[in-house]
């Protein structure tokens, strides 16, 4: 049996547009299906193996599909991904405000569905980063393919300084940061404000402080933690209010989801040598 789990930050001109690689490989365990949840980062990835499996999108609508590589915009409700027991390949964390850079495209143009990468990337980009994929001898030397590819794509456009520094804002404070504050920080009206953010990532300011703080907390969320107290520290107006987003977000109780996740959150956390981060 294999179940790897393994995370890097990208080379130091990536670090404002990617957040970090994830490396997963997986052979003979138990099938299974796994949330997708909303997070502030776009998804971005590539399989070395077998195609990921997406059996249900954040848009519902949208038809279960296969993917040997995949790209993903900012969402409000989970994607369900099934596997057999084998699943292997390098996720990206991308940052909404590098879409245009690395992708030639606004995150909203990717907002709540998932493409195949290829479509974005083209199918030569996609092809060769998958066969050093499964060409490299560890996860260090997939890791450094996937960084040399996008190293290669930057300066392909900029979103507008005032939504840049909103997202950060966001992030900064963990989605405690008002709209009335955001406005007037950067000299824009709240409604103008807002229909930048959205035309640049696909979420409005209110939705997206909403995935800032729900993604933060659930990170925090271990057996053991106290529901109570992860909501007074997130913002949350008490527990029953933690309890609505998250079912909101994961379409499911805290509880069900650490029954559901543990390993994988356990392996996340190892992985990370238990830093904090907007993961």
């Amino acid at each position: 049996m294999v179940d790897e789990y393994v995370r890097a930050r990208p080379s130091a001109p990536l670090r404002p547009h990617v957040g970090w690689y994830s490396g997963y490989r997986q052979a003979g365990v138990a099938a299974g299906t796994h949330r997708g949840l909303p997070s502030p980062y776009l998804t971005l990835i590539f399989t070395i193996d077998d195609p990921l499996v997406v059996a249900g999108h954040p848009d519902p609508r949208q038809s279960p599909g296969r993917y040997d590589a995949l790209a993903g915009g900012l969402h409000v409700r989970p994607a369900m991904i099934t596997h057999d027991g084998f699943q292997s390949g390098v996720q990206v964390a991308l940052h909404p405000l590098a879409c245009r850079g690395l992708l030639g495209l606004p995150a909203a143009e990717l907002a709540a569905t998932d493409v195949d990468a290829a479509t974005v990337l083209g199918p030569g980009t996609v092809d060769r980063v998958r066969e050093r994929l499964r060409q490299a001898s560890g996860w260090a030397e997939r890791f450094a393919a996937v960084d040399e590819e996008l190293r290669r794509r930057l300066g392909r456009g900029d979103a507008h300084p005032d939504v840049a520094y909103a997202f950060d804002r966001l992030l900064d404070t963990g989605g405690r940061v008002s709209v009335a504050a955001l406005a007037a920080e950067t000299g824009w009206s709240a409604g103008h404000l807002t229909r930048m953010f959205r035309a640049e990532t696909g979420l409005g300011l209110k939705a997206a402080a909403r995935v800032v703080r729900f993604d933060r907390t659930r990170r925090r969320l271990r057996p053991g933690v106290r529901l109570a107290a992860l909501a007074a520290e997130a913002g949350y107006y008490d527990q029953a209010h933690l309890a609505r987003e998250f079912h909101d977000f994961a379409g499911c109780p805290p509880s069900q989801w650490m029954a559901e996740e543990i390993g994988f959150v356990q392996a996340a956390e190892l992985a990370a040598g238990h830093h904090e981060d907007h993961d």
